[in-house]
């Protein structure tokens, strides 16, 4: 649906990230739903052509959102527009090894852009849209930071932290009319997960496809979810009007609390 019948019609929403992967899927949802969309992420060849397949209705900045100095310079290129949405999906996968065996610099990296990115994204963004008295906040964590996943304790510290930062930020915004919200994926096929799988593999001494089939074994459906459902999902969760605070899985049943 798209034009000014369309959910977000009228809107401007704000996408880290947005080169390639869960952020390209989620701005065309977002599209779809009729929003103006700006993606950012430190590959500008892979923005341009994110933003180009795309089409009309998506511009591109680079960032990197660990940076504040680069943060603060995409707030004020942004300055004339009303980002009224802010998807938070910028994230690294980090290391796959003991925690015994991470470099303390690989940690520092995982955390600095997966959680402090969204830090400084929501300190950035967020004055504007309380003192508007409205605006939604969509910080993609991740199903990892809710239950065990060995060899990668950093990337599901950072994402627990995502979640915990959500449901704070959501207590202090929300009185102001802004939501804030986590979407929590469990594994998404796609490069990323290949990588892990031939990381795990090589981590354990099976196959690939074993690594890969002990994995999804774990999920209720007996699959990994989508790029495509995750996009489908945030745009759900901005309309539904009630949500904040919340964090929601979307993990084809991989969960087990």
């Amino acid at each position: 649906m798209t034009g000014a019948g369309a959910p977000l019609a009228g809107r401007t929403a704000l996408v880290t990230g947005g080169g390639s992967g869960l952020g390209a899927a989620i701005t065309a949802a977002l599209l779809a739903d009729g929003a103006r969309v700006v993606i950012t992420g430190r590959n500008e060849r892979a923005l341009k052509e994110t933003a180009s397949a795309l089409g009309a209705g998506v511009e591109h900045r680079v960032c990197d959102v660990s940076r504040p100095e680069e943060v603060a310079a995409l707030a004020e290129s942004l300055a004339g527009e009303e980002v009224s949405v802010l998807v938070n999906n910028a994230g690294i996968a980090g290391p796959v090894a003991a925690l015994t065996e991470v470099p303390p610099d690989d940690w520092d990296e995982v955390f600095a852009v997966n959680v402090r990115g969204v830090f400084l994204m929501c300190r950035a963004f967020l004055p504007a849209m309380t003192r508007r008295g409205a605006g939604d906040v969509v910080n993609i964590a991740s199903v990892s930071g809710k239950r065990p996943l060995l060899g990668r304790t950093p990337y599901c510290a950072s994402k627990m932290a995502v979640i915990g930062l959500t449901t704070t930020l959501a207590g202090e915004v929300g009185p102001h009319g802004v939501t804030v919200n986590s979407l929590s994926p469990g594994p998404v096929a796609g490069p990323r997960m290949e990588r892990n799988f031939r990381l795990e593999a090589e981590r354990t001494g099976v196959g690939r496809a074993e690594a890969e089939a002990a994995f999804v074994s774990r999920s209720a459906l007996g699959r990994m979810v989508t790029e495509e459902e995750v996009g489908a999902a945030v745009s759900a969760m901005l309309r539904m009007r009630g949500l904040c605070g919340a964090d929601i899985d979307l993990s084809a049943g991989m969960v087990a609390r």
